[in-house]
């Protein structure tokens, strides 16, 4: 049999993705005897990402029921008296149906992901939508933002939505480099990252249009959204930048090349776990930390 049609047999071809020769993380492909394939903990550490996000967002809209059955039943948490089954009251019908599009994205990277995978893929780890955003709010204002609840109204959803989504643009580019399939893992995980860019313009530029806007009687929203990026960076390597730049917009967190930055996954971690410190498997939104194989800052 050809390798195609052996991966067809074993039941390891996913739609657009064969895994068949990175189903052990410790194994090695010709010419690259010193690059151990990290192909599937790559791709799982994804798909913990995703789960996040797609929890994040259909949470959001009303959606919630359609993520709890997929990767087994663990707990996903979120604020008293939203339990995640209508949308956030009050949302304007134009960021409702961005926040449903961004939803539906998601969760077809989850459902992709875990196809590719097969049996490889990891469960669903538990979730906090409720203590970690109250940490990570209280945290990036200095205090002065108590009891943060995304799911409160829109413009809280919308920081809610800028805390991950520059976060996995990051994490996207930084696994670029360690994957070993560059056709049938390393395109469609450029894609997935093209698509979680959209996403983060799409927040930036929203919240860039509210810049003004008082979230607290102190802060404006350019000034929670900069301190954000600022705890995000003193965490992640740095590597962010908030939505303006010398008193102009700035749509677009990018080196002085306009490239993307890209994060090691130890400095994903430290931002999902609101840590700065290493050796943490667990916390923050991740309170039991993530499933597979990295999983520790």
């Amino acid at each position: 049999m050809n390798r195609r049609e052996m991966l067809k047999q074993t039941g390891l071809m996913g739609t657009g993705l064969v895994l068949g020769g990175v189903m052990g993380a410790c194994a090695t492909t010709p010419g690259m005897s010193q690059s151990p394939n990290q192909d599937v903990a790559v791709l799982n550490f994804a798909l913990n990402l995703e789960y996040l996000e797609a929890a994040f967002y259909l949470a959001a809209v009303g959606r919630i029921n359609e993520i709890k059955n997929i990767g087994g039943s663990a707990e996903i948490r979120l604020p008293s008296g939203f339990d995640g089954t209508s949308p956030i009251a009050g949302m304007s019908q134009e960021v409702l149906e961005y926040a449903q599009e961004i939803a539906e994205d998601e969760l077809a990277h989850v459902k992709f992901l875990r196809q590719a995978l097969g049996s490889a893929a990891v469960d669903r780890p538990v979730i906090d939508l409720d203590q970690a955003f109250r940490d990570a709010g209280n945290a990036a204002s200095n205090g002065a933002i108590t009891n943060f609840n995304p799911f409160a109204n829109e413009l809280f959803f919308i920081h809610g939505a800028f805390i991950f989504e520059d976060v996995g643009v990051t994490a996207y580019k930084g696994a670029a480099k360690l994957i070993t399939d560059k056709n049938n893992v390393l395109d469609p995980a450029a894609g997935i990252l093209a698509v979680e860019a959209y996403h983060a313009g799409l927040i930036r530029l929203l919240l860039h249009e509210r810049k003004d806007m008082m979230v607290t009687s102190s802060l404006s929203v350019e000034q929670v959204v900069q301190a954000i990026s600022d705890l995000r960076g003193s965490v992640g390597g740095g590597k962010d930048e908030g939505i303006t730049k010398m008193g102009k917009a700035n749509l677009v967190a990018a080196d002085a090349n306009a490239v993307a930055y890209g994060r090691t996954t130890s400095e994903v971690l430290k931002i999902v776990y609101l840590t700065g410190n290493a050796g943490v498997s667990m916390g923050g939104f991740f309170p039991m930390g993530l499933n597979g194989s990295i999983k520790t800052t």
